[in-house]
């Protein structure tokens, strides 16, 4: 029987080895991780991580071929194949501070696999890493093998949250790199056989090791670069009167761009598109190509351009100030569907309004309280460290409260931001939030979910973005 082994129990490791042992029942997948609280939450009822499709997978195979555990010694000595999936987290110091990867996870993962093994192995890459890194991996590998064969590939994960469990099963494509050795094209047929169980062959593309690691920050600083773009025309269209729904749908209908990744909103987040691109920029710049790094740095920009904007527009409305102001802010997440606030728009958008000294009221189906005040009092990149490694219990922030309902969250509020697309916020009953709101009641739709013309009919002043401005809003120039 052949023993999979994942190093890395999180979004990645967690449910790519479910699927894996759902589809290769005749392969042993087992999840290790130094953390105890979180392999306790895969082994119980509650999952650590919100994936809708996750829980039924994982309960179909949980004790029969795929185990959670903490021994990470014990699987990673007796697994033909190890997957590496830990944090990746961006330099806070030293060279590269703020862009390259930090590979301090990464490598002492090499050094321990080196110690424990007493037989050949396949170590795949799963976690998001800087082109080269393999090589990286291989020479610590190779200096501490005492004889044994390692072979390093690389298989970059493309999922989507929030459509986690539905990618794995029916993936675009499936990229496998490796050496161009005759073991390391072994190696690279051992992973796509375990793949081929359910993917179709043809979809399994298999390339040199340095293709597969640098199509996966190409893959993202793309889809991060379309949602710049419309973000970029997002700001004309409001400043013109056009909108950006009209013309990303006009854009979209040509085939060779198509209608994806075309939404305008207040800004992307997630785990991956920043940290990605800036580990882009860093290798652009190590290898002496400045003006490739200054076009990607761009997307971040205007990434930024658009958090700020949507914060200045809310104050500017609101009589220029917020100040001891109730704001509600619904949503949280980075988008519908999952749990996950790493680089969420909405830590800057809080920030930006708690720096005005607003007093937020904060509901996110999916968010606990405990994390929103977490994210808030972190620095930036503090969120990409294993949980044992963070700031302990963040000190609260005041003007903060987190509450269970949407209708608690905007009693008495001036304001409300709609930061996440939770389809619950279209249906919720505007007249009433509208009766029980301070007046003149603003809505700043940051998502483009509400009908604009039937909240302006209850009495709300809307701002959606990209939309052509309401006549309050337009006497108020938002100062960027």
């Amino acid at each position: 029987m052949v023993k999979i082994c994942c190093i890395g129990a999180g979004y990645v490791g967690g449910p790519t080895m479910a699927v894996i042992a759902l589809k290769c029942p005749d392969i042993e997948v087992a999840v290790v991780d130094i953390s105890v609280g979180r392999i306790n939450a895969w082994n119980s009822d509650q999952l650590p991580i919100y994936e809708p499709g996750l829980d039924e997978v994982v309960k179909q195979c949980r004790g029969k071929n795929l185990f959670f555990s903490t021994d990470v010694e014990k699987h990673v000595s007796e697994a033909d194949i190890v997957f590496v999936s830990v944090n990746t987290p961006t330099k806070t110091q030293g060279l590269g501070a703020g862009k390259a990867a930090d590979l301090t996870y990464w490598e002492s993962a090499a050094r321990m696999i080196a110690d424990v093994s007493k037989s050949d192995k396949i170590v795949v890459e799963k976690s998001t890493v800087p082109v080269k890194t393999a090589e990286a991996i291989e020479k610590i590998l190779t200096h501490n093998s005492k004889g044994i064969n390692f072979q390093i590939l690389s298989n970059p994960e493309f999922l989507a949250e929030g459509t986690a469990i539905q990618d794995l099963f029916n993936p675009d494509r499936v990229l496998i790199g490796g050496r161009e050795t005759p073991e390391g094209q072994k190696a690279i047929k051992a992973l796509r056989d375990v793949y081929a169980h359910w993917v179709p062959v043809e979809r399994i593309i298999c390339t040199n090791l340095w293709s597969a690691e640098l199509s996966k920050l190409a893959a993202n600083a793309f889809l991060a670069q379309r949602i710049s773009s419309v973000n970029a025309m997002s700001a004309l269209c409001e400043a013109t009167g056009a909108d950006v729904t009209e013309v990303s749908h006009a854009v979209g209908k040509d085939t060779r761009i198509g209608p994806k990744f075309l939404n305008a909103s207040v800004g992307f987040g997630g785990s991956c598109f920043q940290k990605d691109i800036l580990n882009l920029v860093y290798i652009c710049e190590c290898n002496g190509l400045p003006e490739v790094a200054n076009y990607w740095k761009q997307v971040i920009k205007v990434n930024d351009y658009q958090k700020t904007r949507f914060v200045n527009r809310v104050v500017s409305s609101m009589f220029n100030t917020v100040s001891g102001k109730k704001i509600a802010i619904l949503g949280f997440a980075f988008k519908k569907d999952t749990g996950d606030t790493r680089e969420t728009p909405a830590i800057d958008v809080c920030k930006g309004l708690l720096g005005d000294k607003a007093h937020l009221s904060i509901y996110d189906p999916q968010v606990s309280g405990e994390q929103i005040q977490r994210d808030l009092a972190m620095k930036k990149f503090d969120w990409d460290h294993p949980i044992h490694l963070q700031p302990l219990s963040p000190t609260s922030v005041k003007q903060v409260s987190v509450v269970w309902d949407a209708y608690t969250a905007t009693k008495d509020a001036h304001g409300i931001c709609i930061l996440t697309e939770w389809d619950e916020f279209k249906s919720l009953d505007y007249k009433k939030i509208y009766d029980n709101m301070q007046k003149p009641a603003f809505v700043f739709d940051g998502r483009n979910v509400v009908d604009a013309e039937k909240l302006r009919e209850i009495g709300f002043i809307v701002y959606s973005i990209g939309k052509p401005l309401d006549a309050w809003l337009k006497d108020m120039p938002a100062v960027a």
